[in-house]
Formats: structure tokens, sequence, C-alpha cells
């Protein structure tokens, strides 16, 4: 599904290139659950964006679906974005001046699915994650746990075939840190949808099934683990 090789970031400052990644190759199969962990600064969330086309290696081939994503315009890879992925963050980026629906909605109307269409999959998905009840809400009426699980919602309403998430329970009290694990287990488990996200969370790394770690820009392990028993799920 994903093919690295060679790939690396760097800035020029005066004649000095100062690194970000340094050679990383490396392959990720759909349906697999990718956990990238490294210190502060180690490369892992330019990686996450690399991945997820919100930036550009400076050298290196990145394919996605058999389509080398290094040469593609930005009309194209805007396009393979918005078909494949969903980005889940840590601040969740909801827009404010939205309902909790109307924030599901907004990528399926930059997609301009059809109304029928678009009400259908939010019904599902308000159904999905138990927040029927929250969908005239608006986000500052809401939990942070809540709040994540609507990012989630509209990270799926596009039916991606990967989810990118970086640092998704960074900003979660720990009940609410693994409500939305099990979640990403469950979407990983029962609907075969890729995820990798950026975590210092060793108890969240086991959720997956395989850990890149990261330090100055290189990975140093690529290790599989071994993930919890799924529990109760939203």
């Amino acid at each position: 599904m994903i093919e690295l090789k060679n790939i690396e970031k760097y800035y020029s400052s005066k004649g000095i290139k100062h690194y970000v990644l340094r050679h990383v190759t490396t392959t990720i199969k759909q349906g697999e659950f990718v956990s990238i962990m490294g210190p502060s600064g180690s490369g892992k969330s330019t990686l996450l964006n690399i991945l997820g086309m919100l930036e550009e290696p400076t050298y290196g081939t990145f394919e996605f679906l058999g389509e080398d994503v290094t040469s593609l315009n930005e009309r194209k890879r805007i396009e393979l974005y918005r078909n494949h992925i969903g980005f889940v963050f840590q601040a969740y980026h909801l827009i404010d001046e939205m309902t909790v629906y109307e924030n599901i909605e907004a990528p399926l109307l930059y997609k301009k699915v059809g109304s029928s269409e678009r009400a259908s999959r939010i019904a599902n998905l308000l159904d999905k994650f138990n927040i029927v009840a929250k969908k005239d809400l608006f986000p500052n009426q809401l939990s942070g746990g809540q709040q994540q699980l609507v990012g989630i919602a509209r990270a799926l309403a596009t039916q991606p075939s990967i989810i990118l998430a970086d640092e998704p329970t960074g900003n979660l009290q720990s009940a609410q840190a693994e409500e939305i694990m099990q979640l990403f287990q469950k979407l990983n488990k029962e609907e075969g949808i890729t995820i990798i996200q950026v975590t210092h969370s060793e108890k969240n790394a086991t959720y997956g099934n395989r850990i890149l770690n990261i330090q100055d820009g290189v990975i140093k392990e690529d290790s599989p683990t071994q993930a919890p028993q799924m529990g109760g799920v939203v």
C-alpha cells in the first residue's frame, strides 16, 4: 500500500543541510496498524505529514497504492489525499462555528457527495459513535473525548482506506484515551482500515501490530508488537 525508498527531508541554511529524516525506507501493507515512536524532534510528525501528502520529501520516492506521489502534480496529490486518507489530529481541528453534524459533513461537501448519500453516511457515523444526541452541539459544548470522536467520524466520512493520527490521545484523560485507542483497534480489525499513528505512549503503541522507532530522523527499529485484547468500545 505504501512504499518509502530512501526518503530524506532536510533544510539548507548557509550551505549546511539540517536533516529531519534520513534514509527512511519501509513498506506498510494494507490492513496494518503501525505506530511511529521516538523522542521529540526525531522526525515522527514530519514522516506522518509526508505520508499524508502535507509535506514533500527533499529526496527519495514515495509510492501510495502504486502511484509515485513524488512525481504527481499538486492537483493529483490533493485528489489522492481526498479519496484515500483521513487525518486525525491531537488538537481535534474541528471548526468552532460548525455543529457536530456540519463538521462531519464538511469533507463530503468538498468531495461533492450528493445530499442523500451525505445524510446516510453521517447518520451511520453518528450512530456508530453514539453521538446522535450531540449532532446539533458545537465543539466547545463537548468534552475532549467527544471532540476527538467527532474528529475520527469526520476522518471516516469520506470512507478512506487509511487513517493517519498525530498523537490522537495527547489531550485526553486516560479513560478517554483508552476508549479512542480501542476504537482505532476495532476499525482496524473489523473494517480493515490501515492506521498509522504517531504516539509517545508505549501503551498506545501496543494497540497496533508494528512499531517504527525513529531517532534523529532514522528508523532505528522496526518491530512487531502484541496488541492487547479488545475491550468495550463506543
